[in-house]
């Protein structure tokens, strides 16, 4: 923990770095992704502060839009979509997964049931034909597929979509090489990005 106070003490030194941001910030992508601590979205896209709207959930799951029962991701995807108006919203998930490789093993959730419960969001299942694969690589790529066809059902997002002011991607990340893979929807696999 010492050495994280001892950047956060350093950080603001420069004052003069940070004034612009008090201006508002105007992302183009909104990047959906897991709470896992290796997955860090500006090291990986090389983002700056105000490049990117990020949200981060357990597995990177996105919950079903309910409209009478908002949600915090929901409220999310929504401001990075009607108020922020972002022009692309990334999923993506990673290589060695716990919340994938929970559901890929059918592992005993009952000690932590926020998790379990949370994980009842990922429907359907992410299926792997090696549930003994410790990277879970197929299923995380299937349940990115699963949250971009549930990112859809939004109905902010539905109506961007409509009219082409809205692109989707679902991304793997790997985290012990740090490669990332975008879905190719013509090959319907994911390839180097």
């Amino acid at each position: 923990m010492q050495s994280l106070i001892d950047h956060a003490r350093a950080h603001g030194q420069r004052p003069e770095d940070f004034a612009p941001l008090a201006d508002g910030q105007s992302p183009e992508v909104l990047f959906i992704t897991c709470s896992d601590s290796r997955v860090v979205p500006a090291l990986i896209t090389g983002a700056r502060p105000g490049e990117l709207f990020e949200l981060r959930t357990a597995g990177n799951i996105v919950p079903p839009y309910v409209s009478d029962r908002p949600t915090g991701e929901a409220a999310t995807i929504e401001y990075a979509v009607e108020v922020l108006g972002v022009g692309d919203v990334v999923v993506c998930g990673h290589s060695h997964c716990g919340a994938v490789g929970a559901l890929v093993r059918g592992d005993d959730l009952t000690a932590v049931p926020a998790v379990r419960d949370w994980l009842a969001h990922a429907a359907p299942e992410p299926q792997a034909s090696d549930a003994d694969d410790p990277t879970v690589a197929e299923a995380v790529q299937n349940h990115v597929l699963a949250q971009l066809l549930r990112l859809r059902s939004y109905p902010c997002v539905e109506q961007r979509l409509a009219t082409g002011r809205l692109r989707l991607h679902g991304w793997y990340y790997e985290v012990h090489t740090g490669a990332v893979r975008t879905h190719s929807a013509s090959t319907d696999t994911f390839e180097a990005l």
